[in-house]
């Protein structure tokens, strides 16, 4: 697993973790994960095209999912981004060794791989962070009520 993959999921569980009931905004992401802004644009509106998260426009604006928590999987994120990263590639040649006995095992391990993602959602995740006593942007509101 790649190092962009990485920050992927953690910018797509930043949103499932933050953006309840406002969307989260992409500079809000870079600060909490420091995952760069540049880098970051790009991965969060090609989640979007893809149906993984939703863009909120407006001065409030910025992400959420697209479907409930429970419904989102680190599967879901792996395969956009790995689907990205071949787009990127696909200028770059392959051998015979390469193509014929590399790539279905790396495939049919990918897969497995994926199966198992396909088990853990952004729910689970969320629970986790929860259970880990990290906080959520909501729990630092300042309460005014006297």
């Amino acid at each position: 697993m790649t190092r962009k993959t990485l920050l992927a999921i953690e910018a797509v569980l930043d949103v499932a973790y933050n953006a309840r009931p406002n969307p989260v905004q992409s500079r809000d992401i870079t600060a909490r994960q420091g995952i760069p802004q540049r880098y970051l644009e790009q991965v969060l509106q090609h989640l979007v095209r893809k149906g993984v998260l939703k863009g909120v426009r407006g001065p409030r604006g910025g992400y959420t999912l697209a479907r409930e928590r429970r419904k989102v999987t680190l599967g879901d994120v792996v395969r956009v981004i790995s689907q990205m990263d071949a787009d990127e590639d696909a200028s770059i040649g392959g051998a015979e060794l390469g193509t014929q006995i590399i790539g279905p095992i790396w495939e049919k391990h990918q897969n497995e791989l994926l199966s198992r993602l396909d088990k853990i959602s952004m729910e689970d995740l969320c629970n986790q962070a929860r259970a880990a006593g990290i906080g959520r942007t909501d729990d630092e509101t300042i309460d005014f009520t006297i």
